[in-house]
């Protein structure tokens, strides 16, 4: 059968792939473990056909920044990244990694199935956009990339010269698209926004 490593910090999480992975009658569980920091190690001495892999793992262990090095050194292993948050250059950053397909996770059987079945005949799956979110008064697609860059940055607390030093643009600029933002969203302060973005999940600044 063919074998999988699950990678999920979440202990129900975790159990419910398990069951879902042992009851398909086509897969079995490799290994299930909570960081990303042991998932290259398990592959190299252990038969692993696909990766379950989340993004915000155990030990701070980005499941991106994993399986990108994976899929440089062993190809041939599909991963398919699982996540419950919509940080909205996620699915852009698995893209660019390498991985196969990317899930958005769900208690439904059927549908991890399906779309481990799809990846493992080849198929590359990835959903068309991030979840809709409120964040104050405005939806998370109303803010431009540049706006959303700014806003991560904004959850770290630095000034808005820091801020800038970091996205390659002036402090002014930094300035406005706060403003902007502050506007549309009908938070009072900085402070405010960063932490309401944060806890939204729409931006992720450690994984």
């Amino acid at each position: 059968m063919i074998k999988v490593l699950i990678v999920e910090d979440d202990p129900m999480a975790r159990e419910l792939m398990e069951i879902f992975v042992r009851g398909s009658g086509r897969y079995e569980v490799s290994r299930s473990i909570k960081s990303a920091a042991f998932a290259e190690t398990h592959c190299l001495h252990n038969p692993v056909d696909l990766i379950l892999m989340d993004i915000c793992t155990d030990l701070g262990a980005s499941g991106l920044e994993v399986a990108a090095k994976i899929k440089k050194t062993m190809p041939h292993i599909k991963i398919i990244i699982v996540t419950s948050q919509p940080e909205c250059n996620f699915i852009d950053r698995a893209k660019s990694g390498g991985v196969d397909s990317f899930w958005y996770k769900t208690p439904v059987a059927d549908e991890m199935l399906e779309l481990i079945d799809r990846t493992m005949a080849g198929e590359s799956i990835f959903p068309d956009s991030t979840p809709h979110l409120q964040l104050g008064l405005a939806l998370s697609g109303e803010f431009t990339p540049r706006q959303l860059e700014v806003l991560r940055e904004l959850t770290s607390g630095d000034t808005n010269a820091e801020i800038a030093g970091r996205l390659g643009m002036s402090p002014i600029t930094v300035r406005n698209h706060i403003q902007k933002m502050l506007e549309m969203t009908g938070f009072e302060s900085r402070t405010s926004l960063a932490v309401a973005a944060d806890k939204s999940g729409l931006v992720n600044r450690n994984f």
